[in-house]
Order: structure tokens, then sequence, then C-alpha cells
């Protein structure tokens, strides 16, 4: 069994070997926070990668993530003695910093629905699904830094929903041909006389005003909580406001595009990403342009 040390080494190899939009061990980030950061990751990666990854049907899928949920009830009840080094980590970091257990109960939940689930029948439900699937990382964040007054965790919900859901909309087709999931509610495809596979080469008569309809909304949500980011001190603040920022940018250039490439993925070069992070080390200067971005200024 691993001992609590080469635990912690096993989730920050695992960290520094995958690059995601999650601060994973980020330059930005304090030292001290970078490892149980790097936990977290482990953890939300690994049972991402069991409802994503490979060929193993449904059934194992859900098996692994139960397993997964069995070993927090043992960490929450104090009485975890399994030899998983990312559960031996995970203990001492939710001991340490006093992080609710139910938030890693909540990405579980959202892995299991991935596994059963491909088609949202109304936005009500894709928002849903986001309030389990990307809500609880911010959260986990500001638990960290002690940063959880009610206003801050409703505009980190804000920050998280938001760049789920310019996730979603630059994957679209990505998602429908490699995964078969959609994440167009169904009842607005229809309404604009579309079927799953217009996804494809569509009629960008048809598909752009909806997909429109969907980046407005997704900048709605960003508004809210954009602010979040200036009121953060210190490496987290600087990594939550580059986070945020990259996200409008993405939404921004997804926004911009003719009606004819409306599906397709955009890209942040280097030079804009490091635009990004010297705006983000200013709180006045981020606002500034994030606000200018998001149609506030």
């Amino acid at each position: 069994m691993p001992n609590l040390e080469q635990a912690y080494q096993f989730c920050q190899n695992m960290a520094q070997s995958h690059y995601e939009n999650f601060p994973v061990a980020s330059i930005l980030l304090a030292k001290k926070l970078r490892r149980p950061i790097s936990v977290i990751y482990a953890f939300a990666r690994t049972a991402d990668d069991f409802a994503d990854e490979g060929d193993a049907p449904q059934q194992q899928r859900l098996e692994q993530l139960e397993d997964f949920s069995i070993a927090l009830q043992a960490i929450k009840a104090s009485e975890y003695q399994g030899d998983n080094p990312i559960f031996i980590a995970l203990a001492d970091v939710i001991i340490q910093h006093q992080l609710p257990i139910k938030l890693f109960e909540d990405l579980l939940d959202a892995f299991k629905q991935d596994v059963v689930k491909n088609r949202y029948a109304n936005f009500e439900e894709v928002l849903d699904y986001c309030t389990r699937s990307a809500n609880p990382v911010g959260r986990l964040l500001l638990h960290l830094v002690g940063q959880t007054n009610d206003q801050q965790l409703k505009q980190s919900d804000a920050v998280c929903t938001a760049l789920q859901l310019i996730n979603f909309y630059q994957d679209i087709v990505q998602d429908y041909t490699e995964s078969n999931r959609i994440y167009i509610p169904q009842d607005e495809l229809a309404k604009a006389g579309l079927k799953d596979s217009d996804l494809i080469n569509p009629d960008s008569q048809k598909i752009a005003p909806l997909i429109r309809s969907f980046y407005q909304r997704a900048q709605l949500i960003m508004t809210y909580g954009a602010e979040l980011g200036a009121h953060l001190s210190g490496r987290m603040g600087w990594e939550v406001r580059a986070m945020t920022l990259g996200g409008i940018t993405t939404l921004n250039k997804l926004m911009s595009q003719n009606d004819n490439e409306l599906l397709n993925r955009p890209r942040l070069n280097k030079l804009t990403l490091l635009k990004i992070l010297f705006i983000s080390c200013s709180k006045k200067r981020y606002l500034y342009h994030a606000n200018k971005q998001l149609n506030i200024i």
C-alpha cells in the first residue's frame, strides 16, 4: 500500500501528464495549492475516463464509478482502508481543507449520467447537468482558499456553467460523431426543424439562429459570474481570471464566426493566451477587458 507521500506523488504525476481546461498544477498557483488540486484532478480525471474512455460495457463503467462512490463514503465515515493512491491522498486533502464530500459525489453523479444519457430534452436538463459536472470544481477551488461566501459561490457556479456550455458549443460536431452525445436540447432542435443528423453539414439558415441563441445564453450566464475573478486575491485570483477570460475570448470567437462556420472549433493561439495571462495579472485590467468583451461597457 502506498504511503501518503507516494499517494500525493501519484496524483501530481497524473496532473502533470495531462493538460485540460482545469487548473492542473498551473504555474499561476501557489505551490501549497498544487498538491491538493492535483489530487482533485486525479479523482475527476480517473472517474471521467471510466465514463468516457475505452470500450468497456456500460455496466462495468457504472460499477467502476460506484466503487468510487463507496470509497467516498468510507472517507466520509473516516473508515477508508483501501490502497488506491487517489483516495489515500484525497482523504488527507478533504480533512485538511474541510472540503464538502457532496461536491465529489456530485461529480460522480454527472459521470454516471454520462454513461447512460446522451440526449437532453430541454435547456433546463443541460443546466442541471452543469450543476454537477462543472460547478463542483469551482466550489472546491474556493473552499481551498477559504473564499466561500454566498455571492462568491453563486458567481463561481455561473463561471463554471458558462465554461461548460462554451465547451459544449465548440465541440458540437466532435461530441456527436465521436461519442454520439448531443448537448443541444432536443426540443429546440425540433422547433428549428432540425434532426440530430443535421448537426453534420447543417443548413446554416436553419441552425444559425439556434446556435447563436445558445451563445447569448452562455454570455449572459458568464456576465453574472465574471466579476468573481476581480474579488479573489493572490495566485488563485490570477488563475480564475485567466480561466474566465479564456472562456470569454473563446465565446467571442464563436460569436464572431459567420453562419457557415458556426460549428467549427475556434483556437486560441499562443499570442492570445499570453495576452490573457498578462491581462489577468491585474484585477482592474482583467475587469475592463472582461466587461468589454461581454458588452457590459
